[in-house]
């Protein structure tokens, strides 16, 4: 793996892939620049070093070609902040502007191009759109985990017109590290937290893990699945009727490679899908008609933290109910803290992005864990065992 420190990117131009694909409110304030402060210390390196900068990035979804809703340049003014230093802007990420901007770029400037997606040939892997952005810098990085797992022409394209001129940046070779740790270097006993809404979003990497773990813990709305296929009654809980047999086939697979599955025993349920519905805590298996689970009971609870406590390495992705209501979150902020618990006394412990990485957010917990993840869908795939069209563009 080739990383900027394996380079001096003085009187260089490096052409930078970044995801900051950030949230912004109605009045394009940013919410949360996480993914922009995640970037940095990339981007210092190479302006200390005395290089110039140019980065690309894609924001949001746009159907349609340009729109101010999805411009790059709300977030000028805060990345000039964070960089200590004045961003230019170029309003097209390959036309004559961007191209004009980039020439004529001094060492230790930055210039951010317009959004990648207002182009349909970006997400399309067009490689005569990869090759118009290539000729803006004559060094390429890629730090945008979040996309890595993308076939786009900024992300598994492009790199191929920058034969030994390309590098892995500070975030995404700290992922891949990250990832791998967990993978192939735990130090037992290993743990993973799966949770979410449906069994068949994690099979692959449920069944990967089987092969890695020693106690794999099951919560969320996939729980209800298994609880069923197990004979339960799960009254109007989330249920995947086609993935019952599955269910039970992880279960056997489970106890044949003697690992500890681990299933909610009693639940919080309500009558409403709502933060102020009605609720009680019962058996997992008996939840009565007209109630659904939302998050797990107490006894869970304490069941999975004792798991957690006596564990070296955790994995963790997916909540373990419906942690954006104040009334069921109390599972998943429950995790985060055994988590955290475990962290401190020794444990290595990757918080697998997405739903993941925002519950630890929301509870204030993401410094006490070893390493939070940007990219949800990056590291799940990664995990599963699927090469990244992101990252295997940089090794070839």
């Amino acid at each position: 793996m080739k990383t900027i420190d394996d380079i001096n990117f003085e009187g260089k131009k490096a052409l930078i892939r970044v995801d900051f694909n950030v949230p912004l409110d109605k009045n394009f304030n940013i919410t949360d620049d996480k993914r922009i402060t995640a970037a940095l210390p990339t981007l210092k390196k190479i302006l200390n070093d005395g290089g110039a900068i140019i980065l690309m990035s894609h924001l949001g979804r746009p159907k349609n070609g340009p729109t101010n809703e999805f411009s790059l340049v709300h977030i000028v003014a805060h990345l000039s902040t964070l960089l200590g230093t004045q961003v230019h802007f170029a309003d097209d990420c390959i036309g004559q502007q961007a191209i004009q901007k980039s020439l004529t770029l001094k060492p230790n400037e930055v210039l951010l191009l317009e959004n990648l997606r207002f182009y349909k040939e970006e997400e399309k892997g067009e490689l005569a759109f990869a090759e118009k952005l290539s000729k803006l810098g004559n060094v390429y990085v890629n730090d945008a985990f979040g996309t890595a797992h993308r076939a786009h022409a900024s992300t598994a394209v492009i790199a191929q017109f920058f034969t030994g001129a390309k590098y892995f940046g500070y975030l995404m070779a700290s992922e891949i590290y990250n990832a791998e740790k967990v993978l192939n270097h735990p130090e037992r006993p290993f743990t993973a937290i799966m949770g979410g809404a449906k069994v068949s979003d994690k099979i692959l990497l449920i069944e990967k893990l089987l092969d890695k773990v020693d106690n794999l813990i099951i919560g969320g709305g996939m729980a209800y699945t298994f609880a069923k296929a197990q004979g339960g009654t799960i009254g109007n809980s989330l249920l995947e009727n086609d993935k019952q047999e599955l269910a039970l086939q992880l279960v056997q697979t489970a106890k044949a490679k003697g690992v500890n599955l681990i299933l909610p025993t009693d639940t919080v349920i309500a009558d409403d899908f709502n933060n102020n519905a009605n609720t009680n805590i019962v058996l997992t298996k008996k939840i009565p008609n007209g109630w659904m689970g939302l998050d797990i009971g107490t006894q869970t609870i304490a069941n999975f933290s004792e798991v957690l406590a006596n564990s070296k390495t955790i994995l963790w992705n997916g909540p373990m109910g419906v942690f954006e209501m104040e009334n069921f979150e109390h599972g998943t902020k429950a995790m985060a803290k055994a988590v955290v618990e475990a962290t401190k006394q020794g444990a290595f412990s990757l918080i697998g992005g997405g739903d993941s990485a925002a519950a630890v957010a929301k509870f204030g917990m993401e410094d006490q864990v070893t390493y939070v993840s940007t990219g949800g869908g990056a590291l799940l795939e990664y995990m599963e065992g699927k090469e990244l069209p992101g990252v295997k563009a940089l090794n070839s």
